[in-house]
């Protein structure tokens, strides 16, 4: 009997110690989000600290600051957190100077939309995790509009144009549709979504690592065939800056606008929010945020499994809040509000594509945005825009 209570009260107090250890252990991250932004977030590591008995403190820094502090403690071999959100390219320059833990295994690659881990791959290994983002899907309309309108979302190319047509010839219409401008970039991302398009997933990549010339004969056929006729028959407006045009699109004033899933939370009635794809695409626009275990945690196990519990369970959470778009394909559409599942559809079969322009960066943004703009309203200057582009490229 003895034997037996010595036992109970060794157990006990082994489960005590357990806990207690689990307890003791502190991981910090740190990513940008704050205000409304962080209390969505928040629940996703409260959910880690239910499952593990782990806490989890939460740090709020720019992705700019992090920039330029992180270099600076991973030298002296010190890092400011557990879990960093960080971009993709600084994660792969800080992993090749040997100041990111390797999470190779961590996650199922099968798991994930397809190309939204190869942003934080190098050497065959994987150093980082995706989160959620934000998808640049196509083109927005509202459905009322629609309904009275009689008009139904195409599924093809030829049902695109007669759509376009369609919609130019009602009364009250200024264009089928909105051309938001600011610097350029909204142009831009109309564009992008053409080359993907017609060009497939492969084209954007190439054009990014600079394999295909924007003088090449397949991107100049995209440019000529399918976006410089729509310029010319007047199916896009001049080039209106973005907030304005997004106005003036809710009011009726055009009936379709390219533009990023955040529209959802510009508008004033999100369920009347309708989106489509141009007919065959295979890929989309996809800003992912990605997260990473720095060299120099305390906890390295322990992080390993926080950064899991973000990529796949903590995605399902957060996108049940609304205004995040999942990569973890285990999340299920019924999680998501109305007007985020459909854009979430939209990505199920298509891959995630990192943002052209912004991805080529330097002199050559710029560069682009000016010549779209051009382009917009000087159609047939097709060849000029793209040999300026190339011509910009190899600088």
């Amino acid at each position: 009997m003895r034997r037996k209570v010595v036992f109970l009260l060794l157990t006990v107090l082994a489960v005590f110690s357990l806990t207690g250890l689990a307890a003791e252990k502190k991981l910090t991250v740190i990513s940008g989000w704050s205000g409304p932004e962080m209390d969505a977030f928040m629940p996703v590591l409260k959910e880690f600290e239910k499952e593990t008995g782990i806490r989890v403190d939460y740090q709020i820094y720019r992705a700019e600051d992090l920039a330029v502090l992180l270099p600076a403690q991973f030298d002296s071999k010190t890092a400011p957190a557990d879990v960093i959100f960080m971009w993709a390219w600084f994660i792969n320059k800080q992993a090749q100077n040997g100041h990111v833990l390797e999470v190779t295994g961590a996650l199922n690659e099968s798991d994930f939309v397809p190309g939204v881990l190869d942003a934080v791959k190098s050497g065959g290994k994987l150093w980082g995790a995706p989160y959620t983002g934000k998808i640049k899907p196509g083109f927005w309309y509202r459905k009322s509009f629609f309904k009275q309108h009689g008009l139904a979302v195409p599924n093809t190319w030829e049902e695109f144009v007669d759509l376009c047509a369609r919609i130019k010839k009602l009364p009250g219409v200024r264009a089928p549709i909105a051309s938001g401008n600011g610097v350029g970039w909204p142009l831009s991302d109309v564009t992008e979504h053409f080359i993907a398009t017609f060009g497939g997933p492969e084209m954007t990549r190439d054009l990014i690592a600079g394999k295909v010339k924007w003088t090449d004969p397949a991107v100049r056929a995209i440019f000529e065939n399918r976006l410089a006729p729509l310029l010319k028959a007047g199916y896009f407006s001049e080039p209106i800056e973005w907030i304005m045009a997004a106005d003036l699109w809710w009011a009726g004033d055009y009936a379709l606008f390219f533009m990023g899933s955040w529209i959802t939370g510009m508008v004033k009635d999100p369920a009347d929010l309708g989106v489509f794809a141009l007919p065959g695409a295979r890929g989309l626009v996809f800003g992912t945020d990605y997260a990473f275990v720095p060299a120099y945690t305390k906890y390295p196990a322990e992080a390993r499994k926080l950064l899991a519990h973000l990529a796949t369970r903590g995605q399902t959470l957060q996108v049940a809040a609304g205004g995040h778009i999942a990569t973890y394909t285990g999340a299920p559409l019924d999680v998501y509000p109305p007007v985020d599942r459909e854009v979430a559809a939209l990505l199920r079969g298509r891959e995630a594509l990192p943002d052209l322009d912004d991805t080529i960066g330097g002199e050559w943004q710029p560069a682009f945005w000016d010549q779209l703009k051009l382009l917009w309203v000087s159609p047939d200057r097709v060849g000029e825009v793209l040999d300026t582009l190339q011509r910009k490229a190899g600088k």
